[in-house]
């Protein structure tokens, strides 16, 4: 396996692996390597192309993480927060998942010149899928 090295790292706190196992897995991502949910021990790492995606917990303790056990378990994971994930063709992705991914907005041409869709995981992820692009060029910016 390759070696990566990252300076921020993605992590999903979720109650059920098998559903991410699903729904990611639909999405085009595979599982890295699992650690099954005993306690506050499970863990989950996925990949897509270059996106990585870490899942924590997997089981009802989830909730009893100390910052996230004052919201009602019924809160939804991501709000306030968008996953970007990048797609070499987001085109051609787009027509293969919007069929069964909750897509919350339409592929379209943004202000800020890319491409892009959005969804929304079953625990509430807000995820954002566009084309590949340097995010450090400030063409990209909206104008």
């Amino acid at each position: 396996m390759e070696s990566v090295l990252t300076s921020t790292q993605i992590e999903l706190h979720v109650p059920d692996f098998t559903q991410v196992k699903e729904y990611y897995g639909r999405l085009g991502f595979e599982v890295i390597w699992e650690r099954t949910p005993e306690e506050m021990k499970g863990y989950l790492i996925m990949k897509m192309d270059q996106n990585l995606l870490c899942f924590w917990a997997g089981n009802e303790y989830v909730y009893q993480q100390p910052y996230f056990k004052k919201f009602p378990n019924e809160t939804p994971r991501g709000y306030g927060v968008e996953v970007v994930i990048v797609v070499a063709d987001v085109k051609k992705y787009y027509q293969q998942v919007k069929d069964f991914a909750n897509v919350v907005e339409e592929l379209v041409l943004q202000p800020w010149g890319l491409k892009d869709f959005r969804t929304v995981d079953p625990f509430g992820y807000y995820l954002r899928f566009t084309v590949r692009h340097n995010s450090l060029d400030q063409a990209f910016a909206i104008k």
